[in-house]
């Protein structure tokens, strides 16, 4: 069975971005960028890809299919690209969005959890990625089954939580964590 990972950053203080949507506060290194190219190069967008040196046609390793929220996936039309990880399926969980004029991404108007329960109640393919937001991640918190935090060493203040919902205590086991020069660390949770 295929599993959700949210895969995301956050700042200490457990913010995914600004109150903007800014993220570019996060203090990236050489080896970090490196380490994300080479062991999650699904979760570079497509149109970033040749910017980093990657292949368009780089492997996917770990998810084939995206799930993210409106605003994950506003940033990408500010920037006139309507399918941000075109070498993903991709969903866009969204009451408000109207439509989408793409047709390699789905706009999902109903229960996301609905979405997810038949994304990984398929037989085959790789593990179905989270991207975000808080919102969505909160509202989907019953069915992650992994957390895979990039935890960059700045407080924010003030932004999007990482789970942005109703009190509900859920109990992740850390198993592994990955150590960067410039101080941010990658630890992975799986539910316990």
């Amino acid at each position: 069975m295929r599993k959700l990972v949210y895969y995301v950053g956050l700042s200490i203080d457990g913010y995914i971005s600004g109150p903007g949507g800014e993220w570019d506060f996060y203090p990236l290194a050489d080896d970090m960028v490196a380490w994300i190219n080479a062991r999650y190069p699904e979760t570079v967008p497509t149109h970033v890809r040749p910017h980093v040196g990657m292949a368009a046609g780089e492997p996917n390793k770990s998810f084939d299919t995206v799930v993210m929220g409106r605003g994950t996936y506003e940033p990408a039309l500010a920037a006139d690209v309507t399918s941000p990880y075109a070498h993903m399926r991709q969903y866009v969980v969204s009451t408000t969005l109207g439509e989408i004029n793409d047709p390699s991404v789905e706009l999902v108007t109903g229960d996301p959890i609905d979405l997810v329960r038949r994304l990984k109640a398929e037989e085959t393919g790789k593990d179905v990625w989270l991207a975000g937001g808080g919102t969505l991640a909160a509202a989907l918190l019953p069915e992650i089954d992994e957390l895979i935090i990039k935890s960059y060493p700045v407080v924010a203040g003030a932004g999007i939580s990482a789970l942005s919902g109703e009190f509900r205590p859920t109990l992740f086991t850390p198993t592994q964590t990955e150590t960067f020069s410039n101080g941010a660390r990658v630890t992975w949770f799986t539910r316990s």
